[in-house]
């Protein structure tokens, strides 16, 4: 393939003079190539919305969420998922990043892991991946063989596939289910995909990883009713939730708390439902952990 003739690789003809410009003329040439990104996204919302409930099957199969690349596009899966067990209360596995060269690779490139296929498998192949997993390769040209060797495996094995690129009908997107493929334009710097197809992969991250969580209940209205209070910052967190999604006063949602072991969504419904503790355990264990359905019991 000529990378060359990639949307992403192409140079800017707005930014052809970055070196002589001002400071502030340059972050401005960069903040009006970012704006285009938000536009790229709208385009592919109903790919983006068919990932997010793909991955939501997963979740009530008992399936994971895999997202796996290389470099800039293996870092951000790995950023995504790093961050689900804090927000969602979700075990640690439920949603996975894999990175081309392993760990090491997300401090300091690992030179060549990305054009070695078997090595996507090979990864996917640690995870004792399943039918009910969904894999997602991220590779902003499109064709990176460690992404396109894991997707290839993945649909031979009958697991939901997703591809997000930033090139239009790339390789990966021929390899998966779902193709996202937000054409963001050419970079402000020649070839760093770090930058607006980085911005654009973020993004589309974030809306599947938080779109198939609200999917499985782990949302109530907009609010993280299933966060963890692993510290000081998320405690506190965790009270105004309880004192947003009922009304009560503090002190009354911390006395709650502490009878939930600082478990939001029971403390919402013992406040909201007037029930025990225990009950109000049960009554969401009813409900498969929704709780919009558990008060309406």
């Amino acid at each position: 393939m000529n990378l060359g003739a990639l949307v992403s690789e192409t140079r800017n003809p707005a930014t052809s003079r970055l070196d002589e410009m001002s400071t502030l003329e340059m972050v401005t040439c960069f903040n009006n190539e970012d704006r285009k990104v938000p536009l790229a996204i709208q385009a592919v919302l109903p790919q983006i919305a068919e990932a997010v409930e793909r991955a939501a099957a997963s979740f009530l199969a008992g399936g994971r969420l895999i997202y796996l690349g290389a470099g800039t596009s293996g870092r951000l899966g790995v950023l995504d998922a790093s961050e689900c067990p804090p927000t969602f209360g979700v075990q640690h596995g439920m949603v996975i990043g894999l990175i081309a060269g392993g760990p090491s690779a997300l401090l300091k490139a690992v030179e060549g892991a990305e054009d070695n296929a078997e090595l996507g498998v090979e990864d996917l192949k640690n995870l004792n991946l399943t039918a009910d997993d969904t894999v997602v390769g991220l590779a902003a040209s499109g064709r990176t063989p460690y992404v396109i060797g894991a997707l290839r495996y993945a649909r031979h094995l009958g697991c939901a596939t997703v591809a997000i690129s930033c090139n239009p009908d790339s390789p990966i997107a021929h390899e998966a289910q779902v193709a996202i493929s937000p054409v963001v334009g050419p970079e402000a710097l020649t070839g760093s995909t770090r930058l607006k197809s980085g911005t654009a992969q973020k993004l589309v991250l974030n809306m599947i990883s938080t779109g198939a969580m609200v999917k499985i209940g782990k949302v109530y209205q907009n609010l993280m009713v299933d966060v963890k209070a692993t510290n000081v910052k998320l405690v506190d967190r965790a009270c105004r939730i309880v004192v947003e999604a009922t009304g009560a006063e503090r002190q009354d949602a911390e006395a709650a708390l502490q009878q939930t072991g600082f478990e939001v969504k029971p403390a919402i419904l013992i406040i909201l439902a007037q029930v025990s503790a225990e009950e109000a355990i049960e009554r969401l264990a009813r409900h498969n952990g929704f709780l919009r359905a558990a008060l309406a019991e």
